[in-house]
């Protein structure tokens, strides 16, 4: 599979599209100057307990006050509420995480009151963005990610991704990593990391360590609330996730982000160093690379997907909701039973790619067409798992009920991504909407097909406003020559003034009208 990533870089954000083989599957934005992504790292002030939640709400420097539960701050909170005074002092000396001596590990049963109090600050860790009406998610576990490695300070814990299949594999990166790791600090071995050679873990180790460790400096000057450790910004960020040999091509439109980008990627993988391009067209890159055109039929209410079939999404503060119809498709000869399962299962990868794409997160509540096959129910279970198996996020895949519904719970840590679809409508300056008109070629083209295929009408008559009219028959080859030589049959198009500017109407060969 090949992979392609297309970044547009703009004065107020920066909009990351990943394509897998030419089809866009993941958009994310980071407007210029964000602040509380996952992973900062925040010297925050304790604002309110709150000994019912057995939680406390922090100040970290957003309008609303971050979430912070007991179980989120780790076992070794009162090792890292030592780290802090430590640092903080400015009689300290110390500038190493492993000369501080462990304190005993809080309780997992205990109260938030046993070991916090209203004022005291205290280091945290975005675990969730802001989403909503809601402040960020802390934890107090810290961690550090790197490419290869994950550190987590004040741990002496060593553990392998359950991704690498090999058991011998997975023993060899834990011993090569209990002989190489710090004392006072654990390491999460990342999936990646499955092959790598002893120097390469061991040099971003120490880049990991030596970043923790510049809190010994940062917190003698810092005051509550401020960033302590920024997360890299989110076009490196998401290359060093998702990163892999098979990506073909980095194309950026800004020479400064295009250079950060290949000197990091120099970092992980010297060789693919050229696949980082500048991109210098006058047109605006998605325009150019196609990306505009995949948002603009991938977001929104209504989403086809294969034979006629489509999706209908729907969003709430609670969860989200997905409706498969088959809508017009059908095939002679196929009971309604084989014709669902068909559908389900091509609704599967299509759903698969929706959730990725727009970041759904939380519960997830699909309605699938019925089945009373559970064979058949049980196939498309199994078909979205293995669509959803590149999903870096953690997720789980319950099975169809006998009412063909399907539950999945998806970690979420940002806010949804949403593209509003409709644009104004040219005709009623601005009074109505119309569906994209980047698309309206493809959808005609589409119900042409229908009707001659389908239906199988002899001869076809469209009535179009004028200005659609002329770029269907004008010029060598037009479209309506090309439909006429693709089906070999005739194909008439009318002007009607009347009609809005991307109003259709259809009429067979008694001029009969086609409802679609």
């Amino acid at each position: 599979m090949s992979s392609d990533l297309i970044i547009d870089v703009t004065p107020s954000e920066v909009v990351i599209a990943l394509l897998e083989n030419k089809r866009l599957v993941e958009l994310t934005r980071e407007k210029s100057g964000a602040k509380f992504a996952v992973g900062d790292i925040y010297l925050g002030k304790v604002k309110k307990i709150m000994p019912s939640l057995n939680a406390a709400f922090i100040d970290v420097g957003y309008e609303k006050d971050a979430f912070l539960h007991y179980l989120d701050m780790g076992p070794q909170f009162s090792t890292l509420n030592k780290f802090f005074k430590i640092a903080s002092s400015k009689k300290n000396r110390i500038s190493s995480v492993s000369k501080i001596h462990s304190e005993p590990d809080i309780n997992k049963e205990g109260k938030i009151t046993e070991v916090l109090q209203t004022g005291q600050n205290i280091l945290v860790q975005i675990a969730k963005e802001p989403i909503s009406t809601k402040g960020p998610r802390l934890t107090s576990e810290l961690s550090i990610a790197g490419r290869n490695l994950v550190l987590m300070p004040f741990s002496e814990k060593v553990s392998v991704s359950q991704k690498i299949s090999s058991t011998e594999e997975k023993n060899r990166l834990k011993k090569l990593i209990q002989s190489i790791r710090p004392k006072k600090y654990g390491v999460i071995v990342r999936t990646v990391s499955e092959g790598k050679r002893v120097a390469e873990l061991d040099q971003e180790l120490k880049k990991l360590v030596a970043k923790f460790e510049t809190m010994f400096q940062k917190l003698k000057k810092a005051s509550a609330p401020s960033l302590v450790i920024g997360e890299i910004d989110r076009t490196t960020a998401l290359l060093r996730d998702i990163y892999n040999p098979n990506f073909n091509n980095i194309i950026v439109n800004d020479a400064e982000v295009a250079d950060d980008i290949a000197e990091y990627l120099g970092t992980i993988d010297p060789e693919k160093k050229k696949i980082v391009k500048h991109y210098k067209g006058g047109q605006p890159i998605f325009d150019y690379f196609g990306v505009e055109k995949q948002i603009k039929s991938s977001f929104g209410k209504t989403v086809s997907f294969k034979h006629g079939a489509y999706l209908i999404i729907e969003h709430t503060e609670a969860f989200h909701v997905i409706d498969v119809n088959s809508g017009n498709r059908s095939k002679a000869g196929v009971d309604q039973e084989t014709n669902a399962l068909e559908v389900n299962l091509a609704a599967a990868e299509e759903i698969a790619r929706q959730v990725r794409l727009r970041d759904m997160g939380g519960i997830i509540v699909i309605d699938f067409i019925d089945m009373h096959n559970s064979e058949n129910r049980q196939k498309v279970h199994e078909r979205m798992k293995e669509a959803m198996s590149v999903d870096r996020t953690k997720h789980n895949i319950l099975p169809l009920s006998k009412f063909c519904l399907m539950q999945i719970t998806r970690q979420r840590v940002r806010p949804e991504e949403h593209v509003e679809t409709a644009e104004v409508c040219p005709t009623c300056k601005g009074t109505g909407k119309v569906t994209p008109t980047i698309l309206f070629t493809d959808e005609l083209d589409n119900k042409v097909n229908y009707i001659f295929k389908d239906l199988n009408k002899k001869k076809l008559t469209l009535k179009v406003h004028p200005y659609v009219a002329a770029y269907l028959t004008k010029g060598f080859m037009s479209q309506r020559q090309k439909w006429a030589l693709k089906f070999l049959r005739k194909v008439t198009v009318e002007e009607v003034s009347s009609l809005a500017f991307l109003d259709c109407q259809f009429f067979d060969e008694n001029m009969e009208e086609i409802i679609l």
